[in-house]
């Protein structure tokens, strides 16, 4: 059998020019509709307020966010700068500050060594700095700036601050060393002045650490000396100029001899800290052996000359 074929349908087909009518009608009810209605308005009102609002206030809140991180951001780079100005002004007047401090207490040094000079107005003195100290907090041995293209020369006294320091023991072109009288092998021959007993005061590094230094050979019989009598270079003294303050007497003890007495004094120097000092350029004089014999010739030949004298003035009369 052959197969039944069965005729095809024929699709329905609307000519474009029906169907562009058709859209022209409905367009033009739909807009006659929404000028003299509002059917379309809440639905379209509902569909924007759900999903374009939320939108919109998202974009609004990140755009705020971004506003205050801008601002903030450009706060603290403002307070960055202004933190580095402060810091370095406040370094500034640091500098001013430590500047100010030095200078003032050079003054203060510089003004305690003119009144020294006046004390001592009798005797010439040349200004020295310290440039240079030994190991240690105590200005036992230290150099100076001046030698001796300024006239300085061994042996020379060394004040400061109140009192005596030491004297010149080395001397270069341009510096010079000067040992204190709180070395270990310092001894001076002193005074106390108001007894006018003699006493040695001896350099000791350990006991400068309570602030004092010892003294021995002291004849007291009569206890004359006490606590806070000023103690001076001797007359006698060897290598120092009489009438310089040492320090203050601040113990005395008897001897295990009984026949003299020790003690400590309370230096006028603060050897702690020295940075200008005072040398005096006059020297202590000696008279040598040759010159004393000499002297003691003419003063027997002075009183042999006397004698003659007198004698024949008996024999005239």
């Amino acid at each position: 059998m052959s197969p039944i074929i069965k005729p095809e349908r024929e699709k329905f087909t609307l000519p474009g020019k029906y169907l562009l009518f058709i859209l022209t009608i409905i367009c033009c009810i739909l807009m006659v509709l929404t000028f003299t209605t509002d059917i379309f308005n809440k639905p379209l009102n509902y569909a924007v307020g759900y999903v374009i609002v939320p939108y919109q206030k998202g974009i609004s809140a990140i755009g705020s966010y971004l506003s205050d991180k801008k601002d903030s951001l450009v706060n603290v780079y403002d307070l960055i700068n202004e933190n580095q100005e402060l810091r370095n002004r406040i370094a500034e007047l640091e500098d001013e500050n430590t500047k100010l401090i030095q200078d003032k207490y050079e003054l203060n040094s510089l003004k305690e060594l003119y009144e020294l000079d006046m004390e001592y107005e009798s005797y010439e003195k040349v200004g020295a700095r310290v440039i240079y100290k030994d190991a240690g907090n105590w200005f036992s041995t230290f150099i100076i700036d001046k030698g001796y293209k300024d006239g300085i020369a061994p042996d020379m006294n060394v004040i400061c601050g109140n009192g005596l320091v030491g004297r010149i023991s080395v001397v270069g072109p341009n510096w010079s060393r000067i040992t204190s009288i709180i070395s270990d092998n310092s001894n001076v021959s002193a005074t106390i002045l108001k007894s006018q007993d003699n006493i040695i005061v001896m350099g000791n590094l350990e006991m400068i650490k309570d602030g004092a230094i010892p003294f021995s050979q002291l004849k007291d019989e009569d206890n004359k000396v006490n606590v806070g009598d000023k103690i001076v270079t001797s007359s006698i003294s060897d290598k120092y100029l009489p009438g310089i303050l040492i320090g203050y007497v601040s113990s005395v003890t008897d001897d295990p001899n009984n026949l003299t007495k020790s003690g400590t004094l309370l230096p006028a120097v603060d050897f702690e800290h020295i940075d200008n000092v005072l040398i005096i350029t006059q020297q202590k004089q000696f008279v040598s052996d040759e010159e004393l014999e000499e002297g003691l010739n003419k003063l027997n030949y002075s009183d042999e000359a006397i004698n003659e004298a007198e004698n024949e003035e008996q024999k005239d009369d």
